[in-house]
């Protein structure tokens, strides 16, 4: 990542849920509850890294398996909760966690639509894209971002559950890495 990008700057890091956090389930399935989601090797050692930097992490997620009738609002929220809890005891923390659980064309927070950032933005107010920067694993990530004027790192992840457009994404990111902890690293060592 070109260090006139983000150089010192950088205060804020979003972060995609599923395929950055946690291993992301095959298109057209969804996780439920805890007991689907795994967290991907390393990613709390990459949090914690971010957290002593003094990086405030705000995770914007899309769960539209919400609107489609797999999740309720309450098992997201749980979910989250169980997350924060396993990153607690692992010396980890995250910001805040916003997330959409609207079906596709029926809202402005959906990403890549902006409304997940706005929100974010109100709830940091020091935050804004300048300082800020996306980590995720698909096009609707990086096109969120980089129409707010965000940097961004593209997730390669598993080439088994990629979404379409994966391709485009990494060509329109800023960088590219394999995982959230070697996002951190270029990120850090910058």
């Amino acid at each position: 990542m070109p260090p006139s990008k983000l150089s010192r700057a950088l205060r804020y890091v979003f972060l995609d849920r599923d395929g950055v956090l946690n291993r992301k389930p095959p298109e057209g399935r969804y996780i439920q509850g805890w007991q689907d989601f795994e967290l991907l090797p390393r990613v709390h050692e990459a949090i914690a890294r971010l957290n002593r930097a003094d990086l405030k992490i705000i995770v914007v997620t899309n769960q539209r398996g919400i609107a489609l009738g797999h999740s309720t609002d309450d098992d997201v929220k749980a979910l989250h909760e169980k997350l924060r809890q396993t990153l607690q005891a692992q010396s980890a923390h995250i910001d805040a966690i916003l997330y959409c659980p609207h079906d596709e064309g029926t809202c402005d927070c959906r990403k890549p639509k902006p409304g997940l950032f706005r929100r974010a933005f109100q709830q940091f107010p020091d935050a804004r894209p300048e300082n800020s920067v996306m980590i995720g694993d698909s096009i609707s990530d990086i096109e969120g971002a980089r129409a707010i004027g965000m940097s961004t790192i593209f997730v390669r992840g598993d080439v088994q559950t990629r979404k379409p457009g994966a391709e485009k994404a990494e060509a329109m990111a800023d960088a590219a890495a394999n995982s959230l902890p070697e996002a951190v690293s270029l990120l850090l060592e910058t």
